[in-house]
């Protein structure tokens, strides 16, 4: 077994599994989470996992701080200003935190900053400004007299939804975390958080900024286990609600145990997103940002768009400015300011990625395009582009969660939207030509988000999520925090 106290670590504290009550607790566990800086393969902390019934003792906890504790309690304003003191927290740290996701994830240090940090900062002040109005509607909305059969009056109560159970992906680590406790803390409920145990530590280091807020203990827990831990938060009667982060068939575990207790789940989940490059589109101006929405973060990225669609007539010019494109890319270390693309998170994702692409070339598939890769230590996958290939080849239907696209051509836009919406999932497209003829095709397509000629960077005001198999749920904006309510109608004769 792997001796834990034997690792190095990127914490500002030797990380431990369990945060409960704002008291740390070493795991009871005797599996070992073990975390890989993913550029490097090299073991950078390592820590005993929490146990089954240390993940009651939260639950119990966040139970206790929910049904008679403060935090529900308190006005509206004072849960903001406790928010805006996490804020404040969280972006004087911000560069101590991209630095732990550098090592943790392999995030490139030009992105790290603006695409895993500011963004749940942006993320997290909304939320503390939501908490001080509460839901748009109010928390207690006046309805109009109602006069069927007698007369009588009612109003709408938005009550916080109770205990929140949060687990998060590892792709993102922090703006998950806030998606899942942020829209927590702002209704007034409180959370049990297990954050992906391939990446902990950036979740660990946040959990240490509560003790500088007016948050009180309990309302915020951690428990950082196995399959174990997560199926006892599903399962548990002590949690009311249920918001979970990954991969498509994790996420329906999730609703069948679930489902024993009737509990309500918010589930995101994965996305074969389309890239749609309409007749009259700026060929050449569409190619570097649609290459690097499925490369980014190493194409770790539920929303990647990485089914392209171009009309049969630009075709050869698409791939050929791919070609020129890619090879410019710089994958590699994430600590080298040039590098645009990094590692993934571990060498068995590496090798399921790189399965698709093999069987894919195996079955006639074509790579298009392709950045370099030297040969280094790290879990490694070039960009690229996929050409010959169908809407129902493998590699077109599955989420790789790598960077890898494929493109196919059409000869109508009709023949476009219908291969777009062919998916089990929905979650997000791309969309590049004349704006109003890419409005009336956003219209069509059946999908949770929709960027036009690139929008304009990423809003953390609106509600993400997904149709079909890309999930069940919002979050972040106004929808995202009305998850975290529950709404109760009370009526009276007049």
């Amino acid at each position: 077994m792997l001796e834990a106290s034997a690792l190095p670590t990127t914490t500002t504290e030797p990380p431990q599994a369990c945060f409960i009550g704002n008291a740390w607790v070493d795991g009871e566990s005797d599996h070992v989470i073990a975390v890989e800086d993913p550029a490097t393969e090299e073991l950078i902390a390592g820590f005993n996992a929490a146990s089954v019934t240390q993940t009651d003792d939260a639950l119990r906890v966040a139970r206790e701080a929910f049904d008679r504790g403060i935090w529900s309690r308190r006005t509206p304003l004072e849960r903001s200003n406790a928010l805006h003191q996490l804020a404040d927290r969280f972006e004087r740290d911000a560069a101590r935190f991209a630095d732990m996701l550098v090592a943790e994830i392999g995030s490139p240090t030009q992105l790290v900053r603006g695409v895993q940090v500011d963004c749940a900062i942006e993320l997290l002040r909304w939320f503390a400004d939501a908490a001080a109005r509460g839901p748009r509607q109010g928390f207690e909305e006046v309805l109009p007299v109602h006069r069927r059969p007698v007369a009588s009056r009612s109003v709408l109560l938005s009550e916080p939804a109770g205990v929140v159970a949060g687990i998060t992906a590892y792709n993102f680590p922090l703006l998950l975390l806030i998606r899942k406790i942020g829209g927590a803390l702002a209704a007034g409920c409180t959370t049990v958080v297990m954050p992906s145990p391939r990446a902990p530590l950036s979740t660990i280091e946040f959990m240490r900024l509560l003790a500088e807020t007016d948050i009180p203990p309990g309302a915020v827990n951690l428990v950082v286990g196995g399959p174990e831990v997560g199926m006892r938060l599903t399962t548990s009667p002590m949690v009311d609600m249920i918001t979970f982060t990954g991969s498509r068939a994790v996420g329906q575990a999730v609703m069948v145990q679930a489902a024993a207790g009737i509990k309500k789940v918010v589930l995101e989940l994965g996305g074969k997103s389309a890239n749609i490059v309409l007749p009259g589109a700026n060929v050449e101006g569409a190619v570097r940002p649609s290459l690097l929405r499925f490369s980014l973060n190493a194409g770790q990225a539920c929303g990647a768009t990485t089914r392209t669609f171009v009309p049969r007539a630009d075709y050869e010019r698409y791939v050929e400015e791919s070609q020129r494109t890619l090879a410019e890319l710089v994958v590699g270390d994430p600590r080298d300011p040039a590098t645009v693309v990094g590692p993934l998170i571990r060498g068995d994702h590496r090798a399921s990625v790189q399965g698709y692409i093999d069987r894919a070339i195996d079955a006639g598939a074509t790579v298009e395009a392709s950045a370099a890769v030297a040969e280094q230590r790290g879990h490694y996958v070039a960009p690229q582009l996929i050409g010959n290939v169908s809407n129902h080849s493998e590699i077109s239907r599955e989420e790789l969660f790598g960077p890898v696209g494929v493109i196919m051509p059409f000869d109508s836009v009709d023949e476009a939207i219908a291969m777009a919406n062919d998916s089990r999932f929905g979650l997000n497209a791309n969309i590049w030509g004349p704006h109003s003829e890419a409005i009336e095709v956003a219209r069509h397509l059946r999908t949770g988000n929709v960027t036009i000629n690139g929008g304009g960077g990423g809003r953390q005001d609106v509600p993400w999520g997904g149709y079909g198999e890309s999930g069940i749920g919002k979050e972040a904006g106004e929808a995202g925090y009305l998850e975290f309510f529950e709404f109760k109608h009370v009526q009276w004769p007049v």
